[in-house]
């Protein structure tokens, strides 16, 4: 099977965060860096991002 590869904007809907958010985090270690996939682009791959966003504690709603 192919690996997809999620652009910037991709990456944003999927994790919530924005552009600052995600490089402040890549620069602390705290989310994955993209791989090149041409001179001047890079992409996450999906698996990657996934597996990130799996590893994240969930919200538990407060109802009332």
């Amino acid at each position: 099977m192919t690996e997809h590869h999620l652009r910037r904007p991709a990456v944003e809907a999927a994790t919530g965060l924005s552009r600052s958010s995600l490089y402040a985090m890549m620069d602390a270690g705290e989310f994955p860096r993209p791989i090149r996939i041409g001179k001047r682009a890079v992409a996450w791959p999906e698996s990657t991002v996934n597996a990130w966003l799996s590893q994240r504690p969930i919200a538990i709603p407060v109802v009332g």
